[in-house]
């Protein structure tokens, strides 16, 4: 059986594995947060559980391509600042000029990448170091761009 290609490229940004205490004992799963995007403009964060890591990364990609979203980039980069705040993340978001490339750190560069910035800066200022919260600072951010 032939699987077909996707578009989209995939990092796995976090897997940590949780527990949960019942009567008998703990119960141990895996979180999974994925990333995927097209380099193109489309990006979309899933997060996943499971019983394995495999299982867990497979359902992260499967809720990351529902929740797909569009941004407008303009010569690689985006076209004005913007700034947004998810729990206790914050991010900042600035665009460059061309050829100056990406500087973030962590889980924002990650998202900014796969979204197809090639020329931005940007900064994480809430006190959080989750990285989960901070992808998804970063989405909010990308969501507010207007074109």
């Amino acid at each position: 059986m032939q699987q077909k290609q996707s578009e989209f490229k995939e990092k796995v940004l976090d897997l940590r594995r949780v527990t949960r205490v019942m009567a008998g004992g703990k119960r141990m799963r895996f979180r999974a947060t994925v990333v995927i995007g097209n380099e193109k403009g489309r990006i979309g964060i899933g997060v996943g559980k499971g019983l394995d890591v495999a299982q867990s990364v497979d359902k992260a990609k499967t809720s990351a391509k529902k929740n797909l979203i569009e941004i407008k980039l303009k010569n690689k980069t985006i076209p004005h600042e913007v700034d947004a705040k998810f729990s206790a993340a914050r991010i900042l978001i600035k665009p460059a000029k061309s050829g100056h490339g990406l500087k973030a750190g962590g889980s924002a560069r990650t998202v900014l990448l796969l979204a197809g910035v090639r020329d931005a800066t940007a900064k994480c200022l809430g006190g959080t170091k989750n990285k989960l919260t901070n992808a998804l600072a970063t989405l909010e951010a990308l969501k507010k761009i207007k074109i």
